[in-house]
Order: structure tokens, then sequence, then C-alpha cells
């Protein structure tokens, strides 16, 4: 059993600081059992449904991140691609949510075609870091919009865009609430703070009588009725545009947003291959599944900073995964003012990439500025990432620094600029 996990399991020190931090991973991502399903319930797909989607998809990641990995990596359906699926693919675009499950598919073979080859690698240099980090807080940032709206902290403007919610009434009260306790138990460190946030905020929404207008029927008989969701991919409509710029826009995101997770929090960047391969084949595998693409989870930090380093803490995290399944009735009480804070604290924790970008760089500022700012604005991230990438090969050819641009990035800045061209037109 030696090969195993770096031989841990001979080291009863190892394994078990291996086994803290895969319990802390679990309960720093836990929230998704429950947030995933609520945003994906906007694109039409039942949440009583996708909750065991959510759950499957997780456990199968982890396993693969264990034994194939042997990588510190949890994988689960991400934040931020569920909200492209569903906010973008399917709000913005007009397209069911079986056709979104067939964009995933392809754009998942499209991710596992380029971590198995050596266009990994190409694409990974061609990409400035600032785009990088660009998207992981734009995407960040749109989160922030969502959680602000579900908490009910925001609203659509009568003289202005967004505008400010009635902080008086009970759902957004309920909120703050919540977001306090949940900054509290995070700045203190105490594991699962955002487990035992939505749990608190909860019991203290039915104690007030505060929750959600029509409740989820989440009920582990529902698993009976979980083959619907299984194999659901709508092909009708695959030459399309839209489901062309769905395709092209969920590829570059999941591939961008995974290489630069995997390069920052990885502990052994040798095992970089193996992960990057194994999130694509795990997003493939999700979509079959019925639920948004797979990613690595940022909150798998909170793992390593616990002193995860080899994928027993993965496996850990996928054996509590399976053992949610049991207390899968208990997620009916929880309303999206609970859960709301926990995606407003995520986006912000997304937006801390911005750091590593070289604001006194002008050129290499403003096209990340515009991937930042265009995907809340626009309410799609593959609009803030085709201004992205359209503008930073051209502010490079106006500042006479042309040179600084990979090759290759003069063909994604031209596939962008297509991306835009077609959106305009269709």
């Amino acid at each position: 059993m030696k090969e195993w996990f770096g031989g841990v399991l001979h080291d009863r020190s190892l394994w078990q600081r291996e086994a803290i931090a895969g319990i802390t991973a679990f309960f720093a991502i836990s929230y998704i059992i429950i947030v995933n399903p609520l945003i994906l319930a906007d694109a039409g797909i039942p949440a009583e449904l996708s909750v065991f989607a959510t759950i499957f998809s997780s456990v199968i990641g982890c396993f693969i991140m264990a034994f194939v990995a042997d990588a510190p990596i949890v994988l689960t359906p991400g934040m931020g691609i569920n909200a492209f699926f569903t906010y973008t693919v399917c709000v913005n675009m007009g397209l069911h949510w079986h056709e979104a499950i067939a964009i995933s598919l392809v754009a998942g073979v499209i991710f596992a075609f380029v971590a198995c080859t050596k266009w990994g690698v190409r694409l990974s240099q061609a990409v400035p870091g600032s785009l990088k980090c660009a998207i992981t807080a734009g995407i960040g940032l749109f989160l922030v919009e969502i959680g602000l709206e579900k908490a009910q902290l925001i609203k659509a403007g009568t003289n202005s865009i967004i505008e400010l919610g009635n902080l008086g009434s009970p759902v957004a009260m309920l909120a703050i609430f919540g977001l306090i306790i949940s900054l509290a138990l995070y700045l203190r460190g105490v594991m699962g703070s955002f487990f035992i946030a939505i749990i608190l905020t909860s019991i203290v929404g039915a104690v007030c009588g505060i929750h959600d207008a029509a409740p989820i029927d989440l009920n582990l008989s529902n698993l009976a009725n979980y083959p619907q969701l299984l194999l659901q991919a709508d092909f009708t409509h695959v030459l399309s545009i839209p489901f062309l710029l769905a395709v092209f826009s969920m590829s570059m995101i999941m591939i961008f947003e995974t290489m630069g997770l995997l390069e920052g929090i990885l502990p052994d960047q040798a095992k970089f291959k193996k992960t990057f391969e194994g999130s694509a084949f795990t997003t493939m595998l999700s979509s079959l599944l019925g639920t948004s693409p797979t990613v690595a989870a940022a909150e798998s930090a909170a793992g390593i900073a616990s002193g995860g380093r080899t994928g027993l803490m993965a496996l850990v995290a996928g054996i509590l995964f399976a053992l949610s399944l049991f207390f899968i009735p208990l997620l009916s009480y929880v309303p999206q003012a609970a859960i709301a804070p926990v995606i407003i604290i995520t986006g912000a924790m997304m937006m801390q990439q911005l750091q590593y970008v070289e604001f006194n760089d002008f050129s290499e500022w403003f096209p990340a500025f515009l991937i930042v700012v265009l995907i809340p604005l626009t309410g799609s991230i593959s609009t803030g990432l085709a201004f992205g990438f359209t503008a930073y090969p051209l502010l490079k050819l106006l500042n006479g620094r042309v040179g600084e641009v990979h090759k290759l990035g003069f063909g994604l800045g031209f596939l962008f600029l297509m991306n835009l061209v077609f959106q305009a037109g269709f």
C-alpha cells in the first residue's frame, strides 16, 4: 500500500493530517450541495433532482483526484460556471437546460482534448497572468451580484440599473444576519464556517417564519426519479450560432479558470497535468449526470492550508459527500437568504485574485478591468472574456509592445472578437 498517497498511510500523523484536511475542505465547500441546485433551478432543472447530480459528480470528482491524480483537490460543480450555465446560456440566450447540458458535454470534450495534449501547455503560456486573475475576479463579482440579489439587498432600479433593496424586509435582515455570522466564523478560522453559518441562519429563519415562497421538496425518496436527469443532452441545434458561441465561451471559462486555480493552489506542480486531465474528464461525467460542469474548488485551499498534500484529502472529502446523501431532507429548510451570504463571500474571495494584476501597467490592467466589470454588468461571463481577450493584444499593439503578446494570444483575441461580432448579429 506504500504507493498509495505517497506512503502517508504508514505514518499515523501524516494520514491524520490528510484526514483533517479532507474534513476541512469538505465543510468549506459543502454549501455547494445546497447552492448549486438552487442556482440550477433558475435554469429549469428540478432542484430536488439536481441535488443528487451535485453530490454524485462531487464524489466521482474527488475519487478521481484521489486515485488518478493523487492531488489534494476537491472537484464539485463550480460556482461561476453554474452561473454561466444558468444565467447566460439559459436565461439570457434563451436555451433550454437540455441544450445547456449538451453544451457542457461538448465543452468538456474540448477541455479534455486540451488537457491531454500539448495545447494545455500552449494555452497556459499564451494567456497572460493578468487575464487569468481577471477571469476568476470577474466571476467572483458576478457571484456577489447574484448573492446580493438573492438576499434582496439590491434590486432592479427605476432610475438606475441597480438600487438598494428594502433593508427592513425580513429576508434582507435574515441575510444580513447570515452575512455577519459567516464572516465572524470565517475570520476566526472555524472549520466548516460557511456550513455552520447556513445552519444557524436557517434555524433563525425557521423560528422567525422566514422561508422561500416556493419551498423545494428535497427528499431522499426523490432518488428514484433521479434517472430523469441522466443523459439528457439535447443536440438538436448543435450547429446553431448560439450553441457554438456558448460552447466556445464555456470551454474557455473551464480551461482558463481551472488552469489558473491549479497553478495558484496546487502544492506540487508536478501533479498539475494529471490533475488538469482529471478535472476535464470529470467535467464530461458531470454533464452526463445532469448538472453544470465540475471544476477544481477554490475552497480546496482550506484543506491544503490544513496540511493536505495528497489524494487522501480528496478521498476523505469524497466519502463525506457520499454520506451527505442521508441528510438531504434537511436541505428543504434552507432559505435562499441563508445561502446568499455564502455566495457573496465566495465571490469576494475570488476577487482577491486582483492583487496579482499589475495595476501600474495600464496595458495589463485595462483588459483585466474590462473582464472584471463587464461580466457582472452584462450578466454574461462570455461577454466579459470576449472584451478582455480582444483588448489585450490591441493595447499592446497601440503601446508598441506587441512582442509581449504570445502568438496564440492574437488567435484567441481574434476568436473572441468574432464571438462579439456574432453576438451582435444574433
